[in-house]
């Protein structure tokens, strides 16, 4: 059965089908949601509330597009409005010429694939809200420009130039904190 049968079974008074979606899509819309927030209890708010609001507007989904990439989009937006914060700027932000601090503190160790994962989760958190979920929608869950776009409401342009940005500043982060052969990079 595919998704838009899925819809249509919950607008035909099925609700208990919703539950599909709520497990299907529920651990990238957590990760959306904390990217945004910065806090678990927060995102999980924002992604029970997201999903209240994805059902009660079932209707207007059109299949235009991905149910996943609707459904993001509202967790995107309700997150934005629940943090009230610009997620493209803010205090998260680290200078690069203020990481060489950091790097004394960083471990000279080959690191296993989950110190790795932890490696990439510490750069994630230093850098810009938005810069991160973008690098997370791209790469973490692969997906294309295109529906970044639609999940952000940025256009393409704007996603391919701020993905270049968001590498570029990982890539400085992860040098200067982090030897790149330490960080299983090299």
């Amino acid at each position: 059965m595919n998704e838009n049968q899925r819809v249509q079974q919950v607008l035909s008074g099925n609700t208990s089908a919703f539950a599909y979606f709520v497990e299907t899509y529920q651990d990238m819309a957590i990760t959306i949601a904390h990217r945004i927030c910065g806090n678990m209890q927060d995102a999980e708010d924002v992604v029970q509330e997201s999903y209240v609001k994805a059902y009660r507007n079932l209707h207007a989904f059109r299949s235009e597009s991905k149910f996943s990439t609707w459904l993001y989009r509202i967790v995107y937006n309700t997150a934005v409005t629940h943090s009230r914060t610009r997620i493209w700027t803010g205090n998260r932000e680290i200078e690069i010429e203020q990481a060489s601090n950091l790097a004394d503190s960083a471990p000279d160790l080959a690191l296993s694939e989950r110190e790795r994962k932890e490696v990439v989760a510490d750069i994630l958190e230093r850098i810009p809200r938005g810069d991160a979920l973008l690098l997370t929608l791209y790469y973490m869950e692969d997906h294309p420009v295109k529906e970044i776009a639609q999940i952000t409401g940025l256009n393409e342009p704007n996603v391919k130039v701020k993905l270049f940005r968001a590498r570029k500043m990982f890539k400085e982060l992860l040098t200067t904190c982090y030897s790149m052969e330490d960080a299983g990079y090299g």
